[in-house]
């Protein structure tokens, strides 16, 4: 019997990088060393990298035309309206958060998944209203995100409340 080997794509690579860095040994194991080749291998693609940081800037902006309407947001908040998937960006570096936030909207979308809630975290332990909090949705009205975001507005108490947004992705064609 052959063995398949399937190969990562970008977008898993992220991921399993994201979730790689916090990963502990178990007790009494050690660490073990990755080899350049594959840890090199293994990095966000540059296109996420490079975005992040400068899309960060513009987190203060309101982007009111991309809001829910009115009877979704009651259904979503009411349990009527399934919620198929959430990712949570607690603790992460705005990079870290970006990219997991791209792949996963961008695996859902190809999934055919409509509506997902992003966990930002409210920020309060820092006596700020937290970084995530404020760029997520700025992030979600630029262009790399657009051909998968359709909408996005702040969840229901019982969701997470302004700790999180209830997104609307777009149909996939």
């Amino acid at each position: 019997m052959t063995r398949r080997i399937d190969r990562l794509s970008e977008d898993d690579r992220v991921l399993w990088n994201l979730v790689a860095r916090t990963a502990k040994p178990l007790k009494g194991k050690s660490v073990i060393g990755i080899p350049a080749d594959i840890a090199d291998d293994t990095k966000p693609p540059l296109r996420v990298q490079a975005m992040a940081p400068a899309v960060a800037t513009k987190a203060r902006t309101q982007h009111v035309s991309h809001a829910l309407d009115e009877p979704t947001l009651e259904k979503l908040s009411k349990g009527r309206l399934p919620i198929e998937g959430r990712v949570d960006l607690h603790g992460l570096s705005q990079d870290e958060a970006y990219s997991l936030l791209f792949s996963f909207l961008h695996r859902a979308h190809a999934g055919g998944i409509r509506y997902v809630l992003v966990i930002t975290g409210k920020g309060s332990s820092s006596g700020g209203d937290g970084i995530l909090r404020r760029a997520v949705p700025a992030w979600l009205s630029t262009p790399a995100f657009r051909p998968l975001v359709s909408s996005h507005d702040h969840a229901a108490r019982k969701h997470g409340g302004s700790g999180a947004l209830y997104v609307r992705l777009r149909r996939a064609r």
